[in-house]
C-alpha cells in the first residue's frame, strides 16, 4: 500500500515532533488522524490548514483504551477505511531539563509511573484499538517513537528512558505477535530533537555538547526525523518488523 493509500493516526500529532509527523504525511497524500489530549486549538489549526478533506483532529487520552477505541471508530467512520499506520509519539507531562530533572535520591516511583502509562500503556491501548481494522484490511504499520537515552544517557532521564526502552520491549514481542496478520511494528528513537516544546526547557549548551559529538555536526531537527517515520509507513519497509531504528545524527550507532 503507498503512503498516500494509507489513514494514519498520530498520538500526539497537534504539536512538536507530533506536528511535523502529520505534515510528512499529508505532504505524502496521506489522510491523517490528529490526536490530542489538550491542544485543540492547535490541532484545529492544523486542520484548517491542511484541509479537512486530509486531516481530522480527535481529542482523547490516549492512557484511556475507551477514548483511543472511540477515537478510532469515529476515524475510521469519518474516512471510510480502517487505520492502516499508527504512530505512538505522545508524550505525557515531560519536559527535557537536565537541570530540573529528578535525580535517583528525589525521584518517586510515581515519576516512572506516570511515564509508563504514558509511553508504554498508550502504546498497548492504540495497538489493541487499530489492530482489528489492520488484520482486515491485510495489512498495518505501527510506528513506535522512542530514544537513544537508554543507549548513550546523555542527560539522565531514569523516568522517561526507563519508559521508552519497555517501549522498545513491547515493540518486538508485538512484532512477533502482529506479524501473521502482515502488520509490522518498528521503532524510530532520536536524540534531543532541535527544537521541540518538549526540548525548549533544554539550555544551549547541552545542544551544542551533543551536536560536536555527531558525525554530521548538528543536532537532529524534528523534521528530519518525521520524514525516517514515512520508510516505516511505506511497502519499502514490508520486510522489516521488530526493529529500532536510531535516527540522531549518528551519535549512537548500534
Amino acid at each position: 500500500m503507498r503512503i498516500n493509500e494509507h489513514i494514519v493516526l498520530i498520538t500526539g500529532g497537534a504539536r512538536g515532533l507530533g506536528e511535523c509527523l502529520t505534515r510528512a504525511f499529508v505532504r505524502e497524500g496521506a489522510r491523517v488522524v490528529i490526536n490530542y489530549r489538550q491542544s485543540e486549538e492547535r490541532a484545529h489549526q492544523l486542520v484548517s490548514e491542511l484541509g479537512e478533506d486530509h486531516v481530522i483532529g480527535l481529542q482523547a487520552d490516549v492512557t484511556d483504551a475507551e477514548q483511543v477505541t472511540d477515537m478510532v471508530a469515529k476515524a475510521s467512520e469519518h474516512f471510510g477505511a480502517p487505520v492502516t499506520v499508527a504512530v505512538n509519539n505522545a508524550l505525557v507531562d515531560f519536559s527535557f531539563n537536565g537541570d530540573d530533572r529528578p535525580a535517583l535520591d528525589t525521584i518517586t516511583w510515581e515519576h516512572f509511573n506516570q511515564q509508563l502509562n504514558g509511553a508504554v500503556g498508550g502504546a498497548l491501548n492504540v495497538i489493541r484499538a487499530v489492530t482489528p481494522g489492520m488484520a482486515e484490511a491485510g495489512m498495518g504499520r505501527i510506528i513506535n517513537i522512542g530514544t537513544n537515552l537508554f543507549q548513550n544517557p546523555v542527560v539522565p532521564y531514569h523516568d522517561y528512558t526507563a519508559a521508552k526502552a519497555a517501549l522498545l520491549s513491547l515493540t518486538r514481542t508485538a512484532a512477533k505477535e502482529l506479524g501473521p496478520q502482515g502488520i509490522t511494528v518498528n521503532m524510530i528513537s532520536g536524540g534531543l530533537l532541535r527544537t521541540t516544546d518538549a526540548s525548549s526547557a533544554t539550555p544551549d549548551a547541552v545542544f551544542d555538547l551533543i551536536a560536536a559529538s555527531t558525525p554530521l555536526g548538528r543536532a537532529t531537527a524534528p523534521e528530519e526525523f518525521a520524514d525516517s517515520a514515512l520508510f516505516f509507513a511505506s511497502d519499502w519497509s514490508r520486510s522489516v518488523t521488530g526493529q529500532n531504528l536510531v535516527v540522531d545524527g549518528g551519535l549512537v550507532m548500534d
